[in-house]
């Protein structure tokens, strides 16, 4: 019988996205434990807004750790207060998300914990008593399972490849502050640099339409915004890794295993080959709309659709058709 830590992520300030996923996530594994989940958020003053809303994945304790330095996000700070968490809290496991701030801490929690850390999990259960997880291995191409004998197990889980389902508890949420001397941290953050105004996380979007090297030129780009503006409103642009290196695009959009893994309702992929690692980041999509002029392109052996030809005659056309079926409405 063991209880289980999640970590939760804040990001711009506020919770959601994946900390839903880890919430729900650790939830079930404490139930296979015979234990129950508790939640941490670490951050500034008024961290604790939207913090009550863990309850609702199964979080039965919130605990919020409020300080002004720890605002913004300190390697050795939230280490250092998760650390003191765990060792007092007796915990079979702790969760957190393989997000880019998941994969700075986690691997220094192992550290400070002694113990081994098992990274970008998209499947975790409970067997024997021990915490196996699954997690893919070769660009996606086969998947290796691990025990973990030691405690806590320590899981990074990849973002969106678990479901956030809802299982209330009781979910009392308590602050505190952390004791905590940034004086002796040589790690700080000095500057944030955030995506445009309005862009949407692609993490996040239930509708993507992403774009590779087919398009050429990124002048060429605004092919694609005029079809995630005739798509509507919370479409998110993605870019494949080439276009990303190329610098037409920035890292943020980047959509596969060296990028950011998205499980969007709709996911259009235009002028992308589909590379393993791309597939790797996007093929949970519900939907995939793929566009090419090579009939040959991986990527038309995961979509849903396919439209072979030249994409600069298209997107315009679709996006048109697109335009006039909503105005139609």
């Amino acid at each position: 019988m063991a209880d289980v830590l999640a970590f939760v992520e804040r990001r711009i300030g506020r919770i959601g996205g994946s900390a839903f996923e880890v919430v729900a996530t650790a939830s079930r594994v404490a139930r296979a434990m015979g234990g129950s989940a508790h939640a941490l958020v670490l951050g500034g003053a008024g961290a604790s807004a939207g913090a009550a809303e863990l309850a609702h994945f199964g979080a039965v304790t919130i605990a919020v750790g409020e300080h002004d330095a720890l605002s913004e996000y300190s390697p050795e700070g939230y280490a250092s207060v998760i650390v003191e968490l765990v060792r007092q809290g007796g915990y079979g496991a702790v969760l957190l998300s393989a997000t880019a701030l998941g994969r700075d801490l986690a691997p220094r929690l192992a550290a400070l914990l002694d113990v081994p850390l098992a990274t970008d999990a998209t499947g975790i259960e409970v067997v024997e008593g021990r915490v196996r997880i699954e997690r893919p291995i070769y660009s996606g191409k086969a998947f290796a399972q691990l025990d973990l004998d030691a405690t806590p197990a320590l899981v990074s889980i990849r973002p969106n490849a678990f479901p956030a389902m809802e299982s209330a508890a009781a979910g009392a949420v308590s602050t505190f502050t952390p004791q905590v001397d940034p004086s002796a941290w040589r790690v700080r953050v000095l500057e944030r640099k955030g995506a445009a105004e309005g862009a949407v996380d692609v993490s996040e979007a239930t509708v993507i339409v992403s774009g590779g090297r087919g398009m050429k030129d990124p002048s060429n780009w605004h092919l694609l915004e005029a079809l995630r503006d005739a798509l509507g409103t919370g479409v998110a642009l993605g870019a494949s890794r080439a276009v990303v290196d190329a610098g037409w695009r920035s890292h943020a959009e980047q959509v596969g295993q060296t990028g950011k893994t998205v499980a969007p309702k709709l996911y259009v992929a235009v002028g992308i080959s589909g590379a393993i690692q791309h597939l790797a980041g996007m093929r949970t999509a519900k939907t995939i709309v793929a566009i090419n002029r090579d009939a040959d392109a991986p990527i038309f052996a995961v979509a849903d659709y396919g439209i072979v030809g030249d994409l600069f005659e298209i997107l315009p056309r679709l996006s048109a058709e697109i335009a006039a079926l909503k105005a139609g409405s």
